[in-house]
């Protein structure tokens, strides 16, 4: 099954990164977000990947193009520029498909625009920029014992701000950031698709997958929610990368289900 993945965006709310980088390939714990996204979905044995590239695609490209000699001893011959590499990666079993989708595409344009690599009838999508520890395999369960053309799954975000209980003017409990199951799901990406979704989908630059295409899906009963109420966590502004970092360097990035 392939697993197609938007990394295409500007990433303006980032621009601290983003001026230099796509926003994918911005790092948490030395390695770009993007390898812990594809890294989640290895764990569950999905390797197949389609990136939907646009801003600065080619920083991402020449990435994985030297990935086996970022990662690995090797020893060149300078002779006749030969290079052998000495041990080889967790990531050998990775398949990626580089889908030039334009700088200007929205994210249903560059979905449609990718349709030719989709050879099943079935296949999943993210964004480039979030991460959890959803279980892969339960939302494709989830997403096959209902029959529907879409499943996203619903997440509960991080509050950015402290939760405060008090009763009689006393602070009884205080949560730095608190879970807001209280205000319901919001989109998370990770989604699963029937092929019946580029149906709903064009190639114009200005079609938006959580506008029209989505609405539609939802009125005519064909987008089902899989709830995820543990991490989830984008990254969208700097404090978000400072978080993700954070997390990752005290041990507590929960999105790692791989070993």
């Amino acid at each position: 099954m392939k697993v197609v993945i938007l990394c295409g965006g500007l990433g303006t709310r980032l621009k601290e990164e983003t001026e230099y980088k796509p926003k994918p390939m911005v790092e948490v714990g030395g390695r770009p977000l993007l390898w812990h996204i594809m890294k989640g979905y290895s764990q569950f044995g999905y390797n197949q990947f389609v990136l939907c590239l646009g801003y600065k695609g080619n920083i991402i490209r020449d990435y994985f193009i030297n990935y086996d000699l970022r990662n690995n001893d090797f020893t060149l011959s300078l002779k006749d520029q030969g290079i052998a590499v000495h041990n080889r990666h967790e990531e050998s079993a990775w398949e990626i498909t580089f889908a030039e989708t334009g700088p200007e595409a929205m994210t249903g344009a560059r979905i449609k625009k990718i349709e030719k690599y989709i050879d099943g009838d079935t296949f999943m999508l993210t964004y480039g920029d979030g991460v959890s520890d959803v279980n892969l395999n339960e939302l494709l369960a989830f997403h096959k014992s209902h029959g529907k053309t879409a499943t996203i799954t619903g997440v509960t975000p991080l509050s950015r701000f402290g939760e405060l209980v008090a009763e009689n003017n006393m602070v009884t409990q205080f949560n730095e950031k608190p879970k807001l199951h209280n205000k319901g799901l919001i989109n998370g990406g990770f989604f699963i698709f029937s092929r019946k979704v580029f149906q709903y989908l064009s190639a114009s630059d200005g079609c938006i997958l959580e506008k029209q295409p989505l609405e539609r899906l939802a009125n005519e009963g064909e987008l089902c929610v899989y709830e995820h109420r543990d991490f989830w966590q984008c990254m969208d502004t700097y404090r978000d990368f400072e978080l993700l970092n954070q997390l990752w360097k005290e041990n507590k990035a929960s999105w790692k289900t791989w070993k």
